[in-house]
């Protein structure tokens, strides 16, 4: 009986060496996941095309239940309504023309983002909210235009970094003040 609790003793020695010693070899260094950035830009991509139709239909859907204003689409992506129209002038802002503009920034619910402020933007020339760059193009002198400006036409994903959020619509108030023509500018 001595002998195979012994021979059990041995057994059981053996068994925890060769255990610490197979515990004792270095650890293998876990690579990392790969990703694929095609992909990724590709999905992110795909969801905002799909955040932005939902975007136009909600805007569409909201301004075909205006009765008191007619909005008009752009090309650009945006929408507009005359709030004072001028039928008789037909002189619009070019690129490079100086502009004085008063204007508001409101979100699509009318609550303030941005009082009313009064600046001169050289067309085509500086920064300007996209959709706001393109609207001053179809305005004359003295008119005022409500615009309907969708995330993507704006701030988009980002914001400004101030008042308007990540994907916020916007509404903005604009009077086309002035122009002043630049001739000796080649555009």
């Amino acid at each position: 009986m001595t002998y195979l609790v012994l021979m059990n003793s041995k057994c059981i020695f053996i068994l925890a060496l060769v255990v610490l010693v197979g515990a004792c070899n270095s650890p293998e260094a876990r690579r990392p996941v790969k990703h694929t950035t095609s992909n990724f830009y590709k999905e992110v991509i795909e969801e905002n095309i799909k955040l932005n139709q939902l975007e136009k239909k909600q805007i569409e859907n909201s301004l075909a239940k205006d009765t008191l204003n007619n909005y008009l689409s752009s090309p650009s992506g945006f929408w507009y309504t005359y709030n004072k129209k001028d039928s008789l002038s037909t002189i619009t802002p070019k690129k490079g023309d100086v502009v004085t503009i008063q204007y508001s920034i409101t979100d699509f619910y009318n609550s303030p983002i941005y009082e009313e402020q009064k600046i001169e933007y050289k067309v085509d020339k500086e920064d300007f909210i996209p959709a706001l760059q393109e609207g001053i193009k179809l305005m004359k002198k003295g008119e005022t235009i409500t615009f309907v400006i969708p995330s993507y036409r704006a701030y988009g994903v980002t914001g400004d970094g101030n008042k308007i959020r990540m994907n916020q619509t916007l509404k903005s108030k604009l009077t086309l003040i002035d122009i002043k023509k630049v001739n000796n500018e080649i555009n």
